[in-house]
């Protein structure tokens, strides 16, 4: 079985991409407009991408059946460095909170954190649940069933998930709403339906490839559905997110596409670089972020230069610590580890 370059462009993609969305919470503190807007339109793909490849790797890795401790590898790597970020995370939320009117009381603010996952290493939340279902879909041989229908009925509910939550303004506490798997459903099925039809074989099995499949994955689809989401956005009536009904076809469609086009194609030395380091970057850059801006704030600094400082600081510092913790197994474990890219 071949290496999946693929997967290594789409992982630099998506760090890249959740990287610079959060930069773009800063800048809009400064400059908010539909520029910046437009901006967030290839950001939006940042999670979907880290939840797809979640799926795919072990459905390509592991096939059939997944070995013993599959779920207890997991959450040493997934869940405990949720628990770490989240209580310095949480704990700097509380301390900055001290000096306003209202003060948050420290177990209410860690539950925050904790309980409804309310900071943006919800992702982890997600995939956890996706691990979970995988380990299912295996004990329970749902491999011999077709998954492209389940993928079409996923994109339905996920969609209907996010406009109706929306639609009757649903508000829970933290990041409950975003959590739900209901809302994420398609990237699994999305993730099973590539690795079913991937061309891990001889070519023999790209011409088992449904027609849909080969005729959606044209670039012409995914350049007109961007055509109607700028269009929308200069006439005011999208939201940016990854939890927004209309980034399921825009995920679709850029996935089926950059699978087709990017295959076979090999990753050069900063993508295998960035996929090294993406998890520890994940976690750490908005610490960061706001680390820097402490620093500039009382510089006034141009909005160009006042981005390129949050950059070099976000992204050196958190390579630097997960290089830095991953001297060790143990804090690897803790801060996140680093993966192996040959």
């Amino acid at each position: 079985m071949r290496k999946v370059e693929e997967i290594y462009w789409l992982r630099a993609y998506g760090c890249i991409a959740v990287f610079l969305f959060h930069l773009l919470d800063h800048v809009n503190q400064r400059l908010d407009n539909v520029a910046t807007d437009l901006m967030r339109l290839p950001l939006v793909l940042g999670t979907p991408i880290f939840l797809f490849i979640s799926v795919f790797v072990f459905a390509v890795r592991y096939d059939k059946s997944v070995p013993e401790g599959f779920l207890t590898q997991r959450v040493k790597y997934v869940m405990v460095p949720y628990f770490v970020y989240g209580f310095i995370y949480s704990t700097a939320e509380w301390l900055s909170q001290q000096a306003s009117d209202e003060p948050v009381g420290f177990v209410a603010n860690a539950i925050e954190y904790y309980v409804y996952a309310g900071w943006h290493g919800y992702f982890l939340i997600i995939a956890m649940q996706f691990y979970v279902a995988y380990w299912l879909f295996t004990r329970w041989q749902l491999w011999r069933l077709n998954p492209v229908p389940w993928l079409w009925g996923a994109c339905v509910i996920s969609m209907a998930y996010w406009g109706l939550a929306y639609w009757f303004d649903v508000d829970l506490p933290g990041y409950l709403l975003w959590i739900a798997p209901l809302g994420w459903i398609y990237v699994f099925f999305l993730a099973l339906v590539l690795v079913r039809y991937y061309p891990l074989a001889p070519e023999g099995v790209l011409a088992e490839r449904p027609t849909w499949m080969q005729q959606l994955a044209h670039p012409a689809w995914l350049v007109l559905l961007v055509a109607l989401i700028i269009a929308a956005t200069f006439a005011g009536w999208l939201a940016f997110s990854s939890k927004e009904v209309w980034v399921i076809p825009f995920f679709v469609l850029f996935t089926l596409c950059a699978m087709r086009y990017l295959a076979g194609r090999q990753a050069p030395l900063w993508v295998r670089h960035i996929n090294a380091y993406s998890f520890g970057i994940y976690l750490a850059h908005p610490m960061f972020f706001v680390l820097a801006d402490l620093v500039v704030e009382p510089l006034s600094l141009p909005i160009g230069v006042y981005a390129l400082v949050l950059i070099v600081v976000g992204l050196v510092g958190s390579v630097a610590l997960n290089k830095l913790a991953n001297t060790t197994t143990l804090g690897a474990m803790l801060f996140g580890k680093r993966l192996k890219v040959r």
